[in-house]
């Protein structure tokens, strides 16, 4: 993520502040809500590892890392940017690995 993403996402956040949240947020937590989590499988190719979504009810989330931590964190970015969230409320989302394998994300 770059940094002038990071800064205006910190922004839109020090604009809004602490009282209100984004419409994102309220669609994540009733997605996961009514459908569970979102799996995802991966492929290493040219030395990344890439995760393709196997079960988003809205189309395909696809992102890539050189690493299990780098994905990772790609993954919660790439489902934060799938509802509009911007990446100052990750925190508020909740987002975290869970399942068998620790290939599905889910609210926590």
């Amino acid at each position: 993520m770059s940094i002038a993403k990071k800064t205006r996402d910190y922004v839109i956040k020090a604009i809004l502040g602490n009282k209100v949240v984004p419409r994102g947020l309220f669609e994540l937590n009733e997605y996961f809500r009514h459908y569970n989590g979102i799996n995802f499988r991966y492929e290493e190719k040219e030395g990344l590892i890439i995760a393709l979504s196997t079960n988003f009810r809205f189309g395909s989330i696809i992102t890539s890392g050189k690493d299990e931590k780098e994905l990772d964190k790609n993954i919660k970015d790439a489902i934060l940017t799938s509802f509009e969230i911007p990446s100052s409320y990750a925190k508020e989302a909740k987002i975290h690995r869970v399942g068998d394998g620790r290939k599905e994300y889910a609210l926590a």
